[in-house]
């Protein structure tokens, strides 16, 4: 009996165990240092290949310092392809590493601060197929690019790393399992894990760096008298100036409409024309509202064929037809192009070396959806908006900019970023000061009317502040050209429409409140960019303005 029972248990395990057999051999594990520190991630404050890696290369405890280099070695007992393998073993390994990679969670002293799903696209097939050893470099003296880095400056500088790992000495620990998304999310176990006790030192930073800076006369807007909450401000400017926030250039706050804040960071000052790049969009959307109201524009429902022979250009087809100036105002038309993904054919980065963006443009394919129907980010469409108003109202597009926008603003320090054919280019660029942004999004708060004076129909602005994507699980809205945004604070919620460009840089308009933000920042590509303005606003700035 005691034989057929063992017979029966040995059957199932071996039935268990056949599950999860290998879809791919892994690699060999030969290496002595990673049979010794299997399943573990060690840690490193140099660069050093595994054919040449000691023991006595590992660390356990360094001083934190940002420009120095500090590397892990991730050492595991198979390869990715396989313990995805085990989390769905009907998907072929393609499959799999389609919809799965690594999912690294950053813990300090204990607690949890980011998890992160890898992009599919992190490290190659083959590798993720193979290998049982890879190294991340975390930081590098000599800025070695790699996903690994960015994920670090995300945890870092995005999501609490920097603020948990204040002055004195903490536990870092990474722990990284499998996931695939099919579409639910899976997880493994933990396939490998490793800590390092990290000692951060104390900065010094001079009294004037954290000092509110006082407003200087002639700033072209009254002054506010309101009381803010001076201490917020202050950890604010110590924690640009210990470089937690890195590379702002400017803030300025307006309440009642009137200036409360004005400051400037890393060498920037009042008269910087700041470069806010797609934050220039916007005045895309303002500019196609007063040339419908002037009678240039019939509407924004206008088709393309009404513009352009589109027959002339690639790719033609009937749906072409249909597209109208809102779908390129939402970001909806229906073209090819998503400047997020750059297998797109309509990518930006494609538009930049061609000598007629227009052409560009109006040169790709279309996709499956309605205009209207899916929003995808297509800076070539924006471009072609400008060359229809650049088309359509008199003496061209700079000229009516400046007559319409600027001139009534009081705007007239600017510089355009020009398309080849030496027009101005609204997919972004245009260069302002701080305090000249900040007069656009008054101009917005005030339902389009300055010192008396109607520059937009509120109805305009009313319909750019509508979100056509209230569906659309990605992100919190699109309007024309504005982006919608929930800061919350407390148990409170401040709904705003905002422009927002590369960098961090933002225009914000709140809708219930009576205040405009401005933050402009150079943190150009830099994954971080847009966290960090969204932290300083939301932690720092409407806590310090709304104290009641």
């Amino acid at each position: 009996m005691k034989s057929i029972l063992l017979f029966v248990f040995f059957l199932g395990f071996g039935f268990s165990f056949g599950q999860f057999k290998n879809i791919i051999d892994p690699e060999a594990i030969v290496h002595p240092v990673q049979k010794k520190y299997f399943n573990k991630i060690v840690f490193l404050d140099k660069t050093i290949p595994l054919d040449q890696l000691k023991e006595s290369d590992i660390i356990t405890a360094t001083e934190f310092q940002e420009d120095k280099d500090l590397d892990i070695r991730i050492f595991m007992d198979n390869s990715l392809v396989n313990y995805l393998h085990q989390l769905d073993p009907s998907l072929s390994p393609d499959e799999l590493l389609k919809k799965g990679n690594y999912q690294f969670s950053f813990y300090v002293d204990g607690k949890l601060m980011y998890t992160e799903n890898l992009n599919t696209g992190a490290g190659t097939p083959d590798d993720k197929k193979k290998k049982t050893t890879f190294r991340i470099p975390l930081l590098s003296s000599k800025n070695e690019d790699s996903w690994g880095r960015y994920m670090w400056m995300r945890f870092y500088l995005g999501n609490g790393g920097i603020d948990a790992l204040e002055e004195g000495n903490h536990v870092l620990r990474i722990e990284i399992k499998p996931y695939l998304k099919t579409p639910a999310l899976k997880t493994g176990n933990i396939i490998t894990a490793g800590e390092i006790q990290l000692k951060i030192p104390h900065k010094n930073i001079p009294e004037q760096q954290m000092a509110i800076q006082k407003i200087q006369a002639n700033s072209g807007w009254k002054i506010s008298s309101e009381k803010l909450n001076e201490e917020k401000i202050r950890i604010l400017n110590r924690k640009i100036a210990e470089n937690r926030f890195r590379e702002i250039t400017g803030i300025a706050v307006i309440k009642n409409e009137k200036l409360l804040l004005e400051e400037y960071f890393s060498n920037s000052g009042r008269d910087s024309l700041q470069d806010t790049r797609s934050v220039g969009k916007s005045f895309a959307s303002a500019l196609t509202g007063i040339a419908i109201h002037d009678g240039y524009l019939k509407s924004e429902n206008q088709i393309l064929k009404d513009f352009y022979d589109l027959k002339q250009f690639k790719n033609y087809s009937t749906a072409k037809d249909s597209i109208t100036i809102k779908s390129l105002l939402t970001m909806s038309s229906g073209f090819d192009g998503n400047d997020s993904d750059e297998s797109s054919p309509g990518n930006e980065e494609n538009m930049y070396p061609t000598e007629n963006w227009v052409k560009f443009a109006l040169d790709l394919p279309v996709t499956q959806s309605k205009p209207g129907n899916t929003w995808s980010y297509f800076t070539a469409g924006v471009v072609m908006t400008g060359d229809i108003l650049d088309k359509t109202v008199p003496e061209g597009l700079k000229n009516y900019a400046a007559k319409k926008l600027f001139q009534p603003l009081g705007i007239t320090d600017y510089k355009w970023q020009f398309t080849p054919q030496q027009k101005p280019s609204l997919a972004g660029g245009l260069r302002m000061r701080v305090l000249d942004f900040a007069k656009f999004g008054q101009l917005y708060k005030n339902n389009g009317i300055w010192n008396g004076k109607n520059i937009i129909d509120k109805n305009w602005i009313k319909k750019s502040f509508t979100n056509y994507f209230p569906n659309d699980q990605d992100f919190e809205g699109y309007g024309y050209l504005f982006w919608k945004k929930i800061y919350k604070v407390g148990n409170r919620n401040f709904e705003a429409y905002q422009s927002s460009g590369n960098g961090g840089n933002k225009i914000i308009i709140f809708t219930e409140i009576p205040v405009v933000i401005v933050v402009t920042a150079k943190a150009y590509n830099k994954p971080y960019a847009h966290i960090q303005t969204d932290k300083i606003v939301q932690e720092y700035l409407l806590p310090a303005i709304n104290n009641k």
